[in-house]
């Protein structure tokens, strides 16, 4: 009779991923982002717990959208006060202060809610540009891009 392997927290062994996510579609990215978060690309898989990597991802503003989602997609927010309903698109987004934010949320709608989930969104770090502080954690390059054709995307088209 064979058992089922349920990973304890203590026996979790955690890497550092850095992806690039220049000229990635953001959707194709998030998924790739989340599993590993979650680790379900390992075969001691546990649900219950935190036994994914560490990703750190970088030139979060120049991700790609596919459609014509820069303009349609938005994000909804109210202040608290009435008909204090504010709206901003994924573009605005994307050239403003905070362009990380963009990829954030969508990796945080594709993890579980809950505190499992906040304490998994805990081991993604987003970076606007290419430079980081976490060089002295020997990070695995993870490129995405070459996962599947349908992954990056050219300027242009």
């Amino acid at each position: 009779m064979r058992t089922t392997l349920s990973v304890r927290q203590e026996d979790v062994k955690k890497k550092w991923i850095l992806i690039d996510a220049e000229n990635l579609v953001l959707g194709r990215l998030a998924v790739v982002v989340a599993n590993r978060l979650r680790g379900k690309h390992l075969p001691s898989y546990t649900p219950h717990v935190d036994c994914g990597d560490n990703v750190v991802i970088i030139n979060a503003e120049k991700v790609h959208l596919t459609g014509n989602k820069l303009a349609d997609k938005k994000f909804y927010w109210h202040t608290g006060y009435a008909g204090g309903i504010k709206e901003r698109t994924i573009g605005q987004i994307l050239t403003g202060k905070h362009p990380e934010r963009v990829v954030m949320k969508a990796v945080e709608r594709m993890v579980p809610r809950g505190p499992l989930g906040r304490r998994i969104m805990s081991n993604l770090r987003v970076y606007a540009g290419s430079e980081h502080p976490h060089a002295a954690q020997q990070l695995t390059v993870l490129d995405v891009a070459s996962l599947n054709s349908k992954n990056k995307r050219s300027i242009e088209g």
